[in-house]
């Protein structure tokens, strides 16, 4: 699973082309899937531009490819919301005026984490993307059993991009 995750990741990077972020009042939309240990997950995300290379959003995942045998169904187990911060910078390392960089932070249900995306844009609307995830404060710090770790360990999102 992890050889298949970082195929997915570099081949993700490789291909990437995002809009650069335009600053405050920028919105953008990616729908995508979320790829990690015993599943598979719908991914949504909504970025709000409050600066020239500051914006805040919204995330949220729900597993649906799930390994039965080691995880319970119930949905607070499969769902995940998080409140996420970036800083866009992809103007800042100036690759093409159509890649954005951009690390960030999130504050969801299941931990408090870091994430690093990247998005191109092929027209002025529509692009890809692809996010690493990785928990940096789990709120429950014992062993975690299979399903409490679903959205609180390192997982890869990938999928499509649209500016609003």
């Amino acid at each position: 699973m992890k050889n298949i995750l970082l195929f997915i990741t570099l081949l993700s990077v490789s291909f990437l082309h995002a809009q650069s972020f335009s600053g405050n009042g920028d919105q953008k939309v990616q729908i995508g899937a979320n790829f990690q240990d015993n599943a598979t997950s719908i991914f949504a995300s909504y970025d709000y531009g409050l600066g020239e290379n500051f914006s805040i959003g919204v995330a949220s995942s729900y597993a649906l490819g799930i390994n039965n045998t080691y995880i319970d169904k119930a949905f607070a187990d499969r769902f995940d919301i998080s409140a996420r911060f970036n800083a866009n910078i992809g103007n800042v390392i100036n690759i093409d005026d159509a890649f954005d960089l951009y690390p960030g932070l999130h504050l969801g249900l299941k931990n408090f984490g870091t994430h690093l995306g990247a998005r191109y844009f092929f027209s002025d609307g529509f692009g890809v993307f692809t996010e690493l995830n990785v928990p940096l404060a789990k709120y429950d710090t014992g062993d975690l059993d299979p399903s409490e770790k679903l959205h609180n360990q390192f997982t890869v999102n990938a999928g499509i991009v649209f500016n609003l």
